[in-house]
């Protein structure tokens, strides 16, 4: 039975962060997103836990929010030690392949270290970190309808044959290959 609510959209999404002025200025300064929001507390509202923070909240476009706290009482962060850099990130989409590639060239000129594009099948993008260690992604939809219909239909065949062997399945294949499907 369905719960007897809808989820409208992401409100937003939190990330801690080492310095809350140092990232708005780089989210600002290297994705051109817009500081909305802060608030600070000496108290966690949901647990009444005595921690200061400051949390943050840029808007990123299309009614997407990123947020970050700053907890300065809090030991200092790290990452999960038993998830590769590569899995946890933060994606967001660009319109198309040269609005990624300008991005690359932009980001590249801020010092940072980009990888790709990576050619997805179905979207390409390019990969770097934030000041805190957060892999962000930027991506370009490059897909075509048949090719969104096609990943649809095996799906569901592609979690039933993982959840059964725990080794990737060949349904979707083509999507590593230039030319696609």
């Amino acid at each position: 039975m369905p719960p007897p609510f809808r989820i409208s959209r992401i409100h937003h999404v939190a990330y801690r962060c080492r310095d809350a002025k140092e990232t708005v200025q780089w989210y600002q300064r290297v994705l051109g997103m817009t500081y909305t929001t802060a608030f600070a507390e000496d108290h966690v509202p949901s647990t009444g836990a005595p921690d200061p923070y400051m949390h943050v909240f840029l808007d990123c476009g299309g009614g997407n929010v990123l947020a970050f706290f700053e907890l300065p009482n809090q030991p200092e962060m790290g990452r999960d030690p038993h998830t590769p850099a590569w899995v946890q990130h933060i994606a967001f989409e660009v319109p198309d392949m040269d609005a990624l590639l300008a991005a690359k060239t932009h980001i590249e000129a801020e010092g940072i270290e980009v990888l790709g594009p990576t050619h997805h099948g179905i979207f390409k993008s390019i990969y770097f970190f934030d000041p805190n260690g957060h892999r962000i992604e930027l991506a370009c939809n490059i897909g075509t309808p048949a090719q969104y219909a096609e990943l649809a239909r095996v799906a569901p065949l592609m979690l039933e044959e993982w959840s059964q062997t725990r080794k990737a399945p060949r349904h979707a294949d083509w999507l590593h290959k230039e030319e696609g499907i």
